[in-house]
């Protein structure tokens, strides 16, 4: 999810590592969601300012992939854009929540929070929710060049409990990958597929070392 600086919180099951400091911090994967906006997220003096989405707009109304369900996210916590014209599509970043699914859609929907992706792939079913159209730009990368050329999909789950990365999870979310690649001429392999950690100057963990990459780049081969 969007890179944001930790904001501390009452220690909870579902929410781990805020209060961690020093080289127990670089250790532990940090929670995905923060209350404060993150600078590298959003377009710098440089970029080209967009303007966030209408929340009526005809976008709202319809899915890019056709099986998910749309769960706006909050205009004010992704750029509007016209991609693939405005910027090439060349990754899909890989994440896990470290929130349950319905928080997760939840902070999407709060616009102090300065976060998105662009979809959500439940746990249990591998239920999906789109929040932000593909032609825009969600701020799930914590990093403004890869949010503007690449495709956020949140996974329901906690990095170091794989109970969470179901069968139904893996192969849901794979089908959407590669319906993703197959339309923007993203190549299905690790140069391309990432995880968030893998994104230059991320502070995130996630999807961790329990995530079967092996498994899932064959999904998405074969989908």
């Amino acid at each position: 999810m969007e890179q944001t600086q930790a904001k501390a919180t009452t220690p909870s099951p579902s929410r781990r590592g805020l209060l961690l400091t020093g080289a127990a911090l670089a250790a532990a994967p940090y929670a995905l969601f923060s209350g404060t906006r993150a600078a590298a997220a959003q377009p710098g003096d440089d970029e080209p300012k967009l303007t966030a989405a209408q929340p009526e707009d005809d976008r709202s109304r319809a899915v890019d992939y056709p099986t998910a369900d749309w769960q706006a996210a909050d205009p004010s916590n992704y750029s509007r854009s016209s991609r693939p014209a405005a910027y090439p599509l060349d990754y899909v970043i890989i994440h896990v929540t470290q929130e349950t699914y319905a928080d997760t859609l939840s902070i999407f929907r709060d616009p102090e929070r300065a976060v998105s992706a662009h979809y959500v792939v439940r746990s249990a079913d591998g239920h999906v929710a789109q929040c932000v159209a593909e032609t825009d730009i969600a701020w799930h990368a914590g990093n403004w060049d890869y949010n503007t050329r690449s495709i956020g999909i949140e996974h329901e789950g906690w990095v170091d409990r794989p109970e969470y990365f179901t069968n139904a999870l893996y192969e849901e979310s794979a089908r959407l990958t590669a319906a993703i690649c197959t339309k923007y001429g993203i190549p299905k392999d690790r140069a391309h597929i990432l995880g968030h950690h893998e994104v230059p100057g991320s502070d995130h963990t996630d999807p961790g070392p329990l995530w079967d990459w092996t498994r899932y780049i064959r999904l998405v081969n074969f989908a």
